[in-house]
């Protein structure tokens, strides 16, 4: 299958790289992007090496800054902040609507940076790109009564990411951060998506929107960007690990904070019959290699529904379509349709495929490992990013892939014979984001759902972050601080009256959703 393909016409890393320069000069310079701090472009930081997962072409890397360096650009910010804050709504609507203006003029680049950056076939980096857009224009259309009584903070917004949704979670926050009349920071993420970050912030600092965008390791910045005393509230998207130290450091401050970090969510199968309904929704669990924090990476199946469920799961995940994002029959044909590519790196990959072998060692049983004989590559072209689908049955214990979530195209699945059971492997990890229940009665569902121990519960329906008209967060350690989501997004990042209290996960209380 690989002889006939090549790459679609127009969309090397060469290509991209070119029009970014013609349409950003002040961003991009030669072979790498600049940082962005005190309303200017910086030549400054130490550009790392990088290549994109896609195929190991090398890509522009983050120009890494040191901490001091760091410190003078949250420094900036602030004055940044203290200007933006007194701007009129009306204008700040009118900046960050042409900001969004901008972002659909050139989307399709945007979306060829994320394929190339983070491995996102075109559909889904299109989706991304979408998302942040419309997201925002949502806001931006109905933010009067979301304001109303509030001011924004006293110092700007310091935003950590992941890499993985680069325009429709972290630039989508920077935009409603600064129409809710607040300075913003962030940080690149390390793993990838430099390139499209600094196209977008390039865009909005042309329409005078205060932003700064800076490159570095987590521990060389964290002092800056979490525990300066200028920083008003951290957003922090990541791992547990990492967003454990940085609740600690707000905590410790009195620091506002939303910290949204990793779970194990879980799909239950529990007295249950409509099997066509679950197969015709397996491939899409599998959209970007399930690298979300949304993904089902754990089902748990009533034992004596398991046959059952074998003979819907095991059909539709052998369709799952893998492979280069932009390989085509021929330079012209449309976009490949592809249910996920690469992994974020090839280090994660060969993490991945060890968890799988060290839990099959150990008991674990394959009931799937998809072949790489149908996946679409180049000829010659570097793989060792990707990762085909892997089905576990019963992963052990001791194994990771037992209680963590693989972030990876991995899914395990546990057997039960008991309610209790069922909501114990479900509760598998403190705390989760989303989680679903598959059962034939309603009773059975709104007697069981509560007390799953995820924010949102899906009835034989997959839950999703959502942005607008409902409430986001977690659970135990998958999040801390306000709760986002429509209205909440914007309280989050603004001041409401003497002694108001936010929704959300505190140490001294938590809502619980409804």
């Amino acid at each position: 299958m690989t002889s006939t393909l090549t790459l679609k016409s127009g969309t090397s890393w060469t290509d991209a790289w070119q029009r970014c320069l013609a349409v950003a000069p002040e961003a991009f310079r030669d072979d790498r992007v600049l940082n962005l701090w005190n309303a200017d472009w910086q030549v400054d930081g130490r550009p790392l090496p990088a290549t994109s997962p896609v195929d190991g072409t090398p890509i522009a890397g983050p120009p890494r800054l040191e901490g001091v360096t760091a410190r003078q650009a949250v420094r900036a910010s602030l004055d940044q902040h203290r200007a933006w804050r007194h701007i009129s709504l009306e204008e700040r609507r009118a900046r960050v609507a042409a900001t969004l203006d901008a972002l659909s003029l050139h989307r399709e680049l945007l979306a060829l940076l994320l394929v190339w950056e983070i491995g996102k076939p075109w559909r889904l980096a299109q989706a991304d790109v979408d998302r942040a857009i419309d997201g925002v224009r949502w806001y931006v259309d109905g933010i009067e009564p979301m304001i109303a009584g509030r001011t924004p903070l006293d110092g700007p917004v310091s935003n950590i990411a992941s890499w993985n949704y680069p325009m429709s979670v972290l630039v989508h926050a920077m935009l409603v951060q600064t129409l809710a009349g607040n300075a913003v920071i962030a940080k690149t993420p390390t793993d990838g998506g430099v390139a499209c970050l600094t196209l977008a912030c390039a865009l909005a600092a042309r329409e005078g929107l205060p932003v700064t965008l800076v490159s570095g390791s987590g521990g060389e910045l964290s002092q800056a960007l979490v525990r300066a005393p200028e920083i008003g509230c951290v957003s922090f998207v990541g791992g547990r690990d990492t967003g454990a130290a940085v609740a600690t450091a707000v905590a410790d401050l009195g620091k506002r904070h939303v910290l949204e970090q990793e779970g194990l969510n879980t799909w239950g199968i529990w007295n249950y019959t409509d099997w066509d309904a679950l197969a015709s929704l397996i491939p899409k669990l599998f959209d970007y290699g399930k690298q979300r924090c949304t993904a089902y990476p754990r089902f748990v199946v009533q034992r004596e529904l398991f046959d059952a469920f074998l003979a819907a799961y095991l059909p539709a995940v052998r369709t799952l379509r893998v492979g280069h994002p932009l390989a085509v029959q021929g330079r012209d044909d449309p976009w490949p349709d592809l249910d996920f590519g690469p992994l974020i790196n090839a280090a994660k990959a060969k993490e991945l495929r060890d968890q799988v072998t060290v839990a099959i060692d150990r008991g674990a049983i394959p009931l799937h490992r998809g072949s790489t004989a149908q996946a679409r590559f180049l000829p010659g072209q570097d793989t060792s990013a990707y990762v085909q689908p892997v089905t576990l049955l019963n992963p052990p214990p001791s194994s990771p892939l037992h209680h963590a979530e693989p972030f990876g195209p991995v899914d395990t699945i546990v057997l039960v014979d008991t309610e209790a059971e069922l909501l114990a492997a479900m509760n598998a990890s403190n705390g989760a984001l989303v989680a679903t229940l598959s059962t034939d009665d309603q009773a059975t569902f709104h007697r069981l759902a509560p007390q799953i121990r995820a924010f949102k519960i899906g009835h034989g329906k997959p839950r999703s972050r959502g942005d607008r008209d409902e409430l986001f967060g977690g659970f135990g350690a998958s999040w801390r601080g306000a709760f986002v989501g429509g209205e909440l997004l914007v309280r989050a990042v603004t001041q409401g009256p003497a002694g108001e209290r936010l929704p959300g996960n505190f140490p001294e209380y938590q809502l619980m959703p409804t």
